[in-house]
């Protein structure tokens, strides 16, 4: 038994220092996987348990103005994040087909480690999406897809940043900002009463061209030869973004297509992001 715990903290040492990028090792949340983890579990407890029973005798709190400052929020940094890879890496050289990590220690290099960590650090805030739910007392809107997509992106994100902070994900992470500041920006209009219905098509069409880039981008390091980046990318990402896919192509079909055809359907309203993922949920494939 001692033999074994001495073997899995050897492990963990290894694994955490040693094969960690040094750029980032010490920075907030990268240090450790457990203070991400223990914020997880908090939000796991607060959005199913403690959350619910808070406001179980309560009205609604009016989150209005918070709500569109924090779509202002997301707009912003989000555009940061998207041009800085953009000027740091994929106007300036980057291949489509391979691009290892550079782990030098080049203000360039340097540069694109931290905003993979800010990039990291916005999907942990990004869990007060669900947080605001609670508060507001739509515990409907607290869908499986909801929870995995929040809580996976901030273990994914947290992976990037600390083992491998440029080079091929970067183009993952420049599109996933883009479409999130576009996005965002639709919420924001949304919860200003500004009218938006001709947004809402071309969103989901933009997620979903989103997915199919990221999903081909990250599947050419299965046959690319004498590339050095592990494949283990392709392992975890690949079969997300098909996921993915069969989630929002099936929401796209059912909310668009059939509607267009003349199927009867429901009809099409503004759909605010709770209620995006509520209905994707809703619709997943039964076999997953």
């Amino acid at each position: 038994m001692a033999t074994s715990i001495r073997e899995i903290v050897k492990w963990y040492i290894i694994i955490n220092e040693d094969w960690s990028d040094t750029r980032n090792n010490e920075r907030f949340l990268l240090n450790s996987p457990w203070p991400s983890l223990t914020l997880l579990g908090l939000y796991t407890y607060f959005i199913y348990d403690f959350g619910p029973r808070f406001m179980a005798k309560r009205q609604p709190f009016k989150l209005d103005r918070i709500i569109q400052l924090y779509n202002i929020f997301q707009v912003l940094i989000n555009a940061y994040i998207c041009y800085k890879i953009l000027d740091l890496g994929w106007l300036r050289g980057y291949n489509f087909f391979c691009e290892p990590v550079d782990y030098s220690y080049t203000p360039k290099t340097i540069e694109i480690a931290r905003v993979l960590w800010i990039y990291f650090l916005v999907k942990v805030i990004d869990l007060l999406d669900t947080i605001f739910f609670i508060l507001r007392k739509k515990q409907n809107q607290v869908t499986f897809l909801h929870v995995y997509h929040h809580g996976g992106m901030v273990i994914l994100c947290w992976l990037v940043a600390k083992f491998i902070p440029g080079g091929h994900v970067t183009f993952t992470v420049m599109l996933n900002t883009f479409v999130h500041s576009v996005m965002y920006a639709y919420y924001l209009l949304a919860s200003m009463k500004i009218s938006t219905n001709s947004w809402k098509k071309y969103i989901t069409q933009l997620q979903l061209v989103q997915f199919f880039l990221v999903g081909v981008h990250d599947m050419q390091l299965f046959w690319v030869e004498n590339c050095d980046v592990s494949v283990w990318v392709a392992y975890i990402i690949v079969p997300q973004n098909v996921f993915i896919i069969i989630l929002f192509g099936d929401f796209y079909y059912k909310t668009y297509i059939k509607k267009k055809t003349g199927i009867k359907t429901m009809p099409i309203k503004t759909i605010t992001k709770e209620e995006l993922f509520t209905e994707i949920s809703n619709k997943k494939p039964k076999m997953l």
